[in-house]
Protein backbone atom coordinates (compact mmCIF):
# COMPACT_ATOMS: atom_id res chain seq x y z
CA UNK A 1 0.00 0.00 0.00
CA UNK A 2 2.82 2.62 0.93
CA UNK A 3 6.26 2.75 1.30
CA UNK A 4 7.67 0.32 4.69
CA UNK A 5 9.30 3.42 6.13
CA UNK A 6 6.14 5.78 6.15
CA UNK A 7 3.00 5.48 8.53
CA UNK A 8 -0.59 5.16 7.83
CA UNK A 9 -2.53 6.48 4.74
CA UNK A 10 -0.59 8.16 1.39
CA UNK A 11 1.87 11.03 0.56
CA UNK A 12 -0.54 13.08 -0.84
CA UNK A 13 -3.98 12.43 -2.81
CA UNK A 14 -2.02 12.12 -5.76
CA UNK A 15 -0.28 9.04 -4.54
CA UNK A 16 -3.82 7.79 -2.97
CA UNK A 17 -5.32 7.74 -6.59
CA UNK A 18 -2.94 4.91 -7.15
CA UNK A 19 -3.12 2.67 -4.44
CA UNK A 20 -4.48 -0.93 -4.12
CA UNK A 21 -8.37 -1.09 -5.36
CA UNK A 22 -10.32 -1.71 -2.28
CA UNK A 23 -11.07 -5.42 -1.74
CA UNK A 24 -13.04 -4.98 1.75
CA UNK A 25 -15.49 -2.90 2.30
CA UNK A 26 -16.77 -1.99 5.87
CA UNK A 27 -20.43 -0.78 6.33
CA UNK A 28 -22.73 0.65 8.88
CA UNK A 29 -25.41 -1.95 9.39
CA UNK A 30 -28.79 -0.89 11.61
CA UNK A 31 -31.45 -2.47 13.63
CA UNK A 32 -32.29 0.55 15.77
CA UNK A 33 -35.63 1.86 14.99
CA UNK A 34 -36.61 -1.06 12.97
CA UNK A 35 -38.47 -2.99 15.28
CA UNK A 36 -36.16 -6.04 15.14
CA UNK A 37 -34.51 -6.03 18.83
CA UNK A 38 -30.90 -6.80 17.72
CA UNK A 39 -27.46 -4.98 17.85
CA UNK A 40 -26.51 -2.92 14.84
CA UNK A 41 -23.45 -4.15 13.66
CA UNK A 42 -20.52 -3.59 11.52
CA UNK A 43 -20.54 -5.64 8.43
CA UNK A 44 -17.70 -6.26 6.22
CA UNK A 45 -18.23 -6.61 2.43
CA UNK A 46 -16.30 -8.50 -0.08
CA UNK A 47 -15.86 -5.95 -2.70
CA UNK A 48 -13.44 -7.74 -4.76
CA UNK A 49 -14.76 -8.75 -7.86
CA UNK A 50 -12.05 -11.78 -8.51
CA UNK A 51 -13.74 -13.47 -5.30
CA UNK A 52 -16.06 -16.10 -5.05
CA UNK A 53 -17.91 -14.26 -1.89
CA UNK A 54 -17.93 -10.91 -3.92
CA UNK A 55 -20.68 -8.29 -3.40
CA UNK A 56 -21.67 -10.23 -0.19
CA UNK A 57 -21.43 -10.05 4.09
CA UNK A 58 -18.90 -12.23 4.83
CA UNK A 59 -18.68 -11.12 8.17
CA UNK A 60 -20.40 -9.54 11.11
CA UNK A 61 -19.30 -7.60 13.89
CA UNK A 62 -22.55 -7.17 16.70
CA UNK A 63 -22.30 -4.48 19.45
CA UNK A 64 -22.71 -5.70 22.59
CA UNK A 65 -26.39 -3.02 23.29
CA UNK A 66 -28.77 -2.79 21.64
CA UNK A 67 -30.25 0.95 20.71
CA UNK A 68 -26.75 2.55 19.82
CA UNK A 69 -27.65 4.05 16.04
CA UNK A 70 -24.27 3.66 14.87
CA UNK A 71 -24.19 6.37 12.44
CA UNK A 72 -20.45 7.75 11.08
CA UNK A 73 -17.40 5.79 12.10
CA UNK A 74 -13.86 6.50 11.21
CA UNK A 75 -9.88 5.79 12.13
CA UNK A 76 -7.46 6.31 14.84
CA UNK A 77 -5.16 6.97 12.09
CA UNK A 78 -4.98 8.18 8.82
CA UNK A 79 -2.48 10.16 5.71
CA UNK A 80 -2.11 12.79 8.74
CA UNK A 81 0.37 10.61 10.42
CA UNK A 82 1.87 9.32 7.58
CA UNK A 83 5.28 10.67 8.52
CA UNK A 84 5.02 8.85 11.72
CA UNK A 85 6.08 5.04 11.19
CA UNK A 86 5.08 3.97 14.39
CA UNK A 87 1.31 4.64 13.67
CA UNK A 88 -0.92 2.22 12.20
CA UNK A 89 -4.37 2.80 10.36
CA UNK A 90 -5.84 -0.35 12.68
CA UNK A 91 -8.65 1.06 15.05
CA UNK A 92 -11.98 1.74 13.73
CA UNK A 93 -13.44 4.65 16.24
CA UNK A 94 -17.76 3.69 15.86
CA UNK A 95 -19.97 5.99 17.96
CA UNK A 96 -23.59 5.33 18.49
CA UNK A 97 -25.50 8.80 17.70
CA UNK A 98 -28.24 7.62 20.14
CA UNK A 99 -26.61 5.72 22.89
CA UNK A 100 -23.26 8.27 22.82
CA UNK A 101 -21.53 4.91 23.65
CA UNK A 102 -18.39 4.93 21.52
CA UNK A 103 -16.70 1.95 20.34
CA UNK A 104 -13.22 0.73 19.21
CA UNK A 105 -12.96 -1.43 16.51
CA UNK A 106 -9.80 -3.71 16.05
CA UNK A 107 -9.50 -4.44 12.34
CA UNK A 108 -6.04 -6.32 12.49
CA UNK A 109 -8.03 -9.15 10.72
CA UNK A 110 -9.39 -7.23 8.13
CA UNK A 111 -12.04 -9.08 7.14
CA UNK A 112 -12.72 -9.95 10.64
CA UNK A 113 -12.88 -7.17 13.13
CA UNK A 114 -13.05 -7.80 16.70
CA UNK A 115 -14.25 -5.60 19.76
CA UNK A 116 -11.30 -3.61 21.60
CA UNK A 117 -13.05 -1.17 23.60
CA UNK A 118 -15.92 0.66 24.72
CA UNK A 119 -16.32 4.04 26.11
CA UNK A 120 -19.41 4.33 27.97
CA UNK A 121 -22.08 7.40 27.65
CA UNK A 122 -21.80 8.18 31.75
CA UNK A 123 -18.02 8.74 31.21
CA UNK A 124 -18.07 11.13 28.45
CA UNK A 125 -20.93 13.17 30.17
CA UNK A 126 -19.13 13.35 33.21
CA UNK A 127 -16.19 14.52 31.70
CA UNK A 128 -17.19 16.68 29.09
CA UNK A 129 -21.05 17.18 29.34
CA UNK A 130 -21.20 16.10 25.44
CA UNK A 131 -23.62 13.41 24.02
CA UNK A 132 -24.74 12.30 20.29
CA UNK A 133 -21.07 11.56 18.67
CA UNK A 134 -20.86 12.33 15.04
CA UNK A 135 -17.69 12.74 12.74
CA UNK A 136 -15.12 11.27 13.84
CA UNK A 137 -11.36 12.39 12.44
CA UNK A 138 -7.87 11.34 13.37
CA UNK A 139 -5.58 14.14 13.73
CA UNK A 140 -1.64 14.34 13.15
CA UNK A 141 -0.77 14.75 16.73
CA UNK A 142 -2.12 10.79 17.70
CA UNK A 143 -5.62 12.30 18.98
CA UNK A 144 -9.54 11.70 17.18
CA UNK A 145 -11.36 14.19 17.34
CA UNK A 146 -15.42 13.69 17.45
CA UNK A 147 -17.72 16.23 16.88
CA UNK A 148 -20.75 16.23 19.87
CA UNK A 149 -24.17 17.38 18.44
CA UNK A 150 -26.01 18.13 22.26
CA UNK A 151 -25.12 18.44 25.79
CA UNK A 152 -26.25 15.76 28.71
CA UNK A 153 -29.73 17.09 28.63
CA UNK A 154 -29.78 16.70 24.17
CA UNK A 155 -29.65 20.96 24.00
CA UNK A 156 -27.17 22.37 21.43
CA UNK A 157 -24.82 23.30 20.68
CA UNK A 158 -22.57 20.46 21.69
CA UNK A 159 -19.16 20.40 21.04
CA UNK A 160 -15.63 18.36 19.91
CA UNK A 161 -14.84 15.67 22.06
CA UNK A 162 -11.14 14.58 21.71
CA UNK A 163 -9.72 10.63 22.53
CA UNK A 164 -5.86 10.27 22.83
CA UNK A 165 -3.68 7.29 21.86
CA UNK A 166 -5.02 4.85 24.09
CA UNK A 167 -8.76 5.65 23.51
CA UNK A 168 -9.10 7.58 26.81
CA UNK A 169 -10.90 10.50 26.94
CA UNK A 170 -8.51 13.65 27.04
CA UNK A 171 -11.47 16.38 27.25
CA UNK A 172 -13.02 19.12 24.60
CA UNK A 173 -10.98 20.36 21.79
CA UNK A 174 -12.94 23.98 21.57
CA UNK A 175 -12.16 26.82 23.74
CA UNK A 176 -15.64 28.12 22.97
CA UNK A 177 -19.00 26.31 21.92
CA UNK A 178 -21.46 29.07 22.34
CA UNK A 179 -20.52 31.15 19.30
CA UNK A 180 -22.33 28.56 17.53
CA UNK A 181 -26.03 27.15 18.00
CA UNK A 182 -25.68 23.94 16.74
CA UNK A 183 -22.68 21.09 15.61
CA UNK A 184 -22.55 18.59 13.08
CA UNK A 185 -19.87 18.22 10.84
CA UNK A 186 -16.53 19.14 10.89
CA UNK A 187 -13.24 19.16 8.50
CA UNK A 188 -9.84 20.32 9.58
CA UNK A 189 -7.33 22.44 6.42
CA UNK A 190 -4.15 22.55 8.33
CA UNK A 191 -2.00 24.48 6.02
CA UNK A 192 -4.71 27.38 5.97
CA UNK A 193 -4.53 27.22 9.59
CA UNK A 194 -8.64 26.12 10.00
CA UNK A 195 -11.03 24.07 10.53
CA UNK A 196 -14.88 24.79 9.24
CA UNK A 197 -18.08 23.10 11.26
CA UNK A 198 -21.68 22.60 9.73
CA UNK A 199 -25.21 22.72 12.15
CA UNK A 200 -27.84 19.92 12.20
CA UNK A 201 -29.82 20.27 14.76
CA UNK A 202 -29.81 19.81 18.62
CA UNK A 203 -30.35 15.71 19.20
CA UNK A 204 -33.76 16.27 20.79
CA UNK A 205 -35.07 18.48 17.79
CA UNK A 206 -34.05 15.38 15.45
CA UNK A 207 -34.30 12.23 17.58
CA UNK A 208 -38.09 12.23 17.39
CA UNK A 209 -38.33 12.59 13.41
CA UNK A 210 -38.35 15.74 10.87
CA UNK A 211 -41.46 18.21 12.32
CA UNK A 212 -41.86 20.92 9.46
CA UNK A 213 -43.14 23.54 12.96
CA UNK A 214 -39.06 23.07 13.79
CA UNK A 215 -38.13 25.44 10.43
CA UNK A 216 -40.78 27.20 11.48
CA UNK A 217 -39.28 28.10 15.28
CA UNK A 218 -36.02 28.38 13.94
CA UNK A 219 -34.92 25.00 15.52
CA UNK A 220 -32.69 23.88 12.63
CA UNK A 221 -28.87 24.94 11.83
CA UNK A 222 -28.22 27.53 8.70
CA UNK A 223 -24.69 28.51 9.88
CA UNK A 224 -20.87 27.26 8.77
CA UNK A 225 -18.34 28.25 10.88
CA UNK A 226 -14.61 28.80 10.33
CA UNK A 227 -12.53 27.78 13.24
CA UNK A 228 -8.80 29.08 13.85
CA UNK A 229 -6.90 25.64 14.19
CA UNK A 230 -4.36 26.77 16.80
CA UNK A 231 -6.53 28.73 19.17
CA UNK A 232 -9.81 26.55 18.78
CA UNK A 233 -12.33 29.58 18.56
CA UNK A 234 -14.53 30.75 15.32
CA UNK A 235 -13.17 33.25 13.56
CA UNK A 236 -15.84 33.99 11.61
CA UNK A 237 -19.75 32.86 10.91
CA UNK A 238 -21.63 32.78 8.12
CA UNK A 239 -25.30 32.70 8.00
CA UNK A 240 -27.09 30.73 4.81
CA UNK A 241 -30.61 31.73 6.47
CA UNK A 242 -33.43 30.17 4.50
CA UNK A 243 -30.95 29.73 1.56
CA UNK A 244 -28.92 27.06 3.62
CA UNK A 245 -31.18 25.69 5.73
CA UNK A 246 -29.27 22.67 7.41
CA UNK A 247 -25.48 22.55 6.27
CA UNK A 248 -24.86 18.88 6.45
CA UNK A 249 -21.07 17.33 5.22
CA UNK A 250 -18.79 19.66 4.44
CA UNK A 251 -15.73 18.72 2.26
CA UNK A 252 -12.42 20.69 1.13
CA UNK A 253 -10.20 19.08 -1.50
CA UNK A 254 -8.18 17.03 -0.94
CA UNK A 255 -5.13 19.05 -2.01
CA UNK A 256 -3.97 20.03 1.19
CA UNK A 257 -3.07 23.73 -0.54
CA UNK A 258 -6.14 24.52 -2.17
CA UNK A 259 -9.09 26.45 0.06
CA UNK A 260 -11.63 25.47 -1.77
CA UNK A 261 -14.53 23.24 -0.60
CA UNK A 262 -17.82 22.34 -0.66
CA UNK A 263 -21.39 22.09 1.60
CA UNK A 264 -24.55 20.58 0.96
CA UNK A 265 -27.59 22.11 2.73
CA UNK A 266 -29.91 19.64 2.98
CA UNK A 267 -33.60 21.34 3.36
CA UNK A 268 -32.68 23.83 0.80
CA UNK A 269 -31.34 21.01 -1.78
CA UNK A 270 -28.12 23.95 -2.57
CA UNK A 271 -24.61 23.19 -2.79
CA UNK A 272 -22.41 26.29 -1.34
CA UNK A 273 -18.49 26.88 -1.86
CA UNK A 274 -16.37 28.21 0.22
CA UNK A 275 -12.44 29.70 -0.60
CA UNK A 276 -10.20 32.38 0.64
CA UNK A 277 -9.42 35.05 -2.50
CA UNK A 278 -7.83 37.45 -0.51
CA UNK A 279 -7.12 36.81 3.07
CA UNK A 280 -10.92 36.18 3.75
CA UNK A 281 -13.19 33.11 3.72
CA UNK A 282 -16.14 34.03 1.48
CA UNK A 283 -18.80 31.58 0.60
CA UNK A 284 -21.55 31.32 -2.53
CA UNK A 285 -24.55 29.14 -3.48
CA UNK A 286 -22.92 27.20 -6.58
CA UNK A 287 -26.05 24.46 -7.17
CA UNK A 288 -29.47 24.58 -6.78
CA UNK A 289 -32.40 21.41 -7.07
CA UNK A 290 -35.70 22.57 -7.26
CA UNK A 291 -38.56 20.87 -5.44
CA UNK A 292 -40.83 18.69 -7.00
CA UNK A 293 -44.77 18.24 -6.48
CA UNK A 294 -45.33 14.95 -5.28
CA UNK A 295 -48.81 13.96 -4.92
CA UNK A 296 -49.85 13.37 -1.39
CA UNK A 297 -46.79 15.44 -0.34
CA UNK A 298 -48.29 19.46 1.56
CA UNK A 299 -45.22 20.98 0.20
CA UNK A 300 -43.49 20.31 -2.72
CA UNK A 301 -41.00 17.84 -2.22
CA UNK A 302 -37.20 19.16 -1.93
CA UNK A 303 -34.51 17.17 -3.40
CA UNK A 304 -32.43 16.63 0.45
CA UNK A 305 -28.86 16.53 -0.56
CA UNK A 306 -27.43 14.16 2.51
CA UNK A 307 -24.16 13.53 1.20
CA UNK A 308 -21.68 14.78 -0.67
CA UNK A 309 -18.18 13.76 -1.47
CA UNK A 310 -15.08 14.87 -3.86
CA UNK A 311 -12.83 12.76 -5.79
CA UNK A 312 -9.15 12.58 -4.89
CA UNK A 313 -8.27 13.98 -7.75
CA UNK A 314 -10.55 17.29 -6.98
CA UNK A 315 -12.13 17.14 -9.93
CA UNK A 316 -15.31 15.89 -9.76
CA UNK A 317 -18.11 16.25 -6.57
CA UNK A 318 -20.50 13.35 -5.64
CA UNK A 319 -24.10 14.03 -3.53
CA UNK A 320 -27.06 11.97 -3.09
CA UNK A 321 -30.49 13.67 -3.01
CA UNK A 322 -32.44 11.08 -0.89
CA UNK A 323 -35.97 12.01 -1.55
CA UNK A 324 -35.83 12.83 -5.31
CA UNK A 325 -33.20 9.69 -5.49
CA UNK A 326 -30.65 10.37 -7.63
CA UNK A 327 -27.21 10.61 -7.32
CA UNK A 328 -25.16 13.44 -9.33
CA UNK A 329 -21.56 14.28 -10.46
CA UNK A 330 -20.65 17.38 -11.06
CA UNK A 331 -17.12 18.37 -12.97
CA UNK A 332 -15.96 20.90 -10.07
CA UNK A 333 -12.26 21.96 -12.91
CA UNK A 334 -13.68 25.07 -12.07
CA UNK A 335 -15.17 24.77 -8.74
CA UNK A 336 -17.16 28.40 -8.58
CA UNK A 337 -19.10 26.98 -11.49
CA UNK A 338 -19.92 22.99 -11.33
CA UNK A 339 -20.95 20.99 -14.69
CA UNK A 340 -23.67 18.40 -14.49
CA UNK A 341 -21.78 15.61 -16.17
CA UNK A 342 -23.58 12.39 -14.58
CA UNK A 343 -26.40 11.21 -12.50
CA UNK A 344 -28.26 8.10 -12.12
CA UNK A 345 -31.34 7.13 -9.54
CA UNK A 346 -31.31 4.28 -7.36
CA UNK A 347 -34.84 4.39 -5.68
CA UNK A 348 -36.89 7.85 -4.07
CA UNK A 349 -40.03 9.00 -3.95
CA UNK A 350 -40.41 10.47 -8.08
CA UNK A 351 -40.76 7.45 -9.35
CA UNK A 352 -37.91 7.11 -11.64
CA UNK A 353 -36.12 4.32 -10.50
CA UNK A 354 -35.63 1.13 -12.05
CA UNK A 355 -34.46 -2.49 -10.44
CA UNK A 356 -31.39 -4.07 -9.76
CA UNK A 357 -30.91 -7.90 -10.07
CA UNK A 358 -34.65 -7.90 -9.78
CA UNK A 359 -34.65 -5.91 -6.46
CA UNK A 360 -37.10 -2.92 -6.77
CA UNK A 361 -34.91 -0.21 -5.39
CA UNK A 362 -36.42 1.05 -1.90
CA UNK A 363 -35.67 3.98 -0.11
CA UNK A 364 -33.24 6.77 -1.57
CA UNK A 365 -29.48 6.82 -2.21
CA UNK A 366 -28.13 8.24 0.77
CA UNK A 367 -24.57 7.96 2.13
CA UNK A 368 -21.78 7.69 -0.37
CA UNK A 369 -18.00 6.18 -0.89
CA UNK A 370 -15.58 6.56 -3.97
CA UNK A 371 -12.87 4.53 -4.57
CA UNK A 372 -9.51 5.86 -4.52
CA UNK A 373 -9.11 6.18 -8.09
CA UNK A 374 -12.47 7.25 -8.74
CA UNK A 375 -14.17 4.80 -10.65
CA UNK A 376 -16.64 2.93 -7.95
CA UNK A 377 -19.42 4.91 -5.99
CA UNK A 378 -20.83 2.67 -3.55
CA UNK A 379 -24.08 4.19 -1.96
CA UNK A 380 -26.51 2.52 0.73
CA UNK A 381 -30.49 4.23 1.48
CA UNK A 382 -30.65 4.71 5.25
CA UNK A 383 -30.76 8.41 6.52
CA UNK A 384 -31.45 7.97 10.31
CA UNK A 385 -34.10 5.93 11.95
CA UNK A 386 -37.10 8.22 12.57
CA UNK A 387 -36.37 9.76 9.42
CA UNK A 388 -36.03 6.70 7.23
CA UNK A 389 -39.84 5.37 9.53
CA UNK A 390 -41.08 8.82 8.36
CA UNK A 391 -40.41 9.19 4.80
CA UNK A 392 -39.71 5.84 3.75
CA UNK A 393 -41.67 3.09 6.38
CA UNK A 394 -40.98 0.44 4.18
CA UNK A 395 -37.33 0.72 4.48
CA UNK A 396 -37.81 -1.56 7.99
CA UNK A 397 -39.23 -4.24 6.22
CA UNK A 398 -37.29 -4.65 2.85
CA UNK A 399 -33.52 -3.59 4.55
CA UNK A 400 -30.95 -2.01 2.99
CA UNK A 401 -29.00 -1.88 -0.13
CA UNK A 402 -25.80 -1.78 -1.14
CA UNK A 403 -24.82 -0.20 -3.99
CA UNK A 404 -21.68 0.18 -7.08
CA UNK A 405 -21.97 2.83 -9.73
CA UNK A 406 -19.19 2.95 -12.28
CA UNK A 407 -17.93 6.62 -12.53
CA UNK A 408 -16.64 7.82 -16.07
CA UNK A 409 -13.34 9.62 -14.84
CA UNK A 410 -12.54 10.81 -18.26
CA UNK A 411 -15.65 12.20 -19.89
CA UNK A 412 -18.28 11.99 -16.63
CA UNK A 413 -21.41 10.12 -16.22
CA UNK A 414 -22.50 7.33 -13.88
CA UNK A 415 -24.26 3.68 -14.52
CA UNK A 416 -25.03 1.24 -12.08
CA UNK A 417 -23.01 -1.63 -12.00
CA UNK A 418 -25.63 -4.54 -12.56
CA UNK A 419 -23.70 -7.48 -11.16
CA UNK A 420 -23.62 -5.68 -7.58
CA UNK A 421 -26.22 -5.79 -5.24
CA UNK A 422 -25.89 -6.09 -1.30
CA UNK A 423 -28.90 -7.28 0.02
CA UNK A 424 -29.43 -6.18 3.69
CA UNK A 425 -32.92 -7.41 3.56
CA UNK A 426 -31.79 -10.68 4.19
CA UNK A 427 -29.70 -10.36 6.88
CA UNK A 428 -29.77 -13.64 9.64
CA UNK A 429 -31.43 -11.47 12.21
CA UNK A 430 -33.48 -9.66 9.55
CA UNK A 431 -33.26 -6.78 7.21
CA UNK A 432 -31.13 -4.22 8.06
CA UNK A 433 -30.31 -0.59 6.59
CA UNK A 434 -27.05 0.45 6.31
CA UNK A 435 -25.60 3.66 6.59
CA UNK A 436 -21.87 4.71 6.11
CA UNK A 437 -18.83 3.24 4.52
CA UNK A 438 -15.52 3.09 4.76
CA UNK A 439 -12.38 0.64 3.33
CA UNK A 440 -9.32 -0.30 5.29
CA UNK A 441 -6.86 1.69 3.21
CA UNK A 442 -8.53 5.13 3.91
CA UNK A 443 -11.33 6.43 1.87
CA UNK A 444 -12.32 9.76 0.01
CA UNK A 445 -14.15 11.40 3.13
CA UNK A 446 -11.59 10.45 6.32
CA UNK A 447 -8.34 11.09 4.64
CA UNK A 448 -6.27 14.85 5.54
CA UNK A 449 -2.94 15.83 4.46
CA UNK A 450 -0.97 18.37 6.63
Amino acid sequence: MTHACCGPGYASPEAATKAQREKVLYAIALYTGSGIEEPDYLATVDVDPDSPTYSQVIHRLPMPYIGDELHHFGWNACSSCHGDASKSRRFSVIPGQRSSRIYIVDTADTKAPKLHKVIEPQEIQEKTNLTAPHTVHCLADGHVMISMLGDSQGNGPGGFLLLDENFEIAGRWEQQADAMRFNYDFWYQPRHNVMVSSEWAAPKTYYPGFDLNDIAADNYGHQIHFWDWSTRKIIQSFDLAQEGLIPLELRFHHNPDSTHGFVAAALSSNVWHWHKPNGHWQIEKVIDIPSVEVEGWPIPVPSLITDILISMCDRYIYFSNWLHGDIRQYDITDPAHPRLTGQVWCGGLLGNSGEVQGHKLAGGPQMLQLSLDGKRLYVTNSLFSTWDNQFYPDLSKTGSYLLQIDCDTENGGLKINEDFYVDFGKEPAGPSRAHEMRYPGGDCTSDIWI
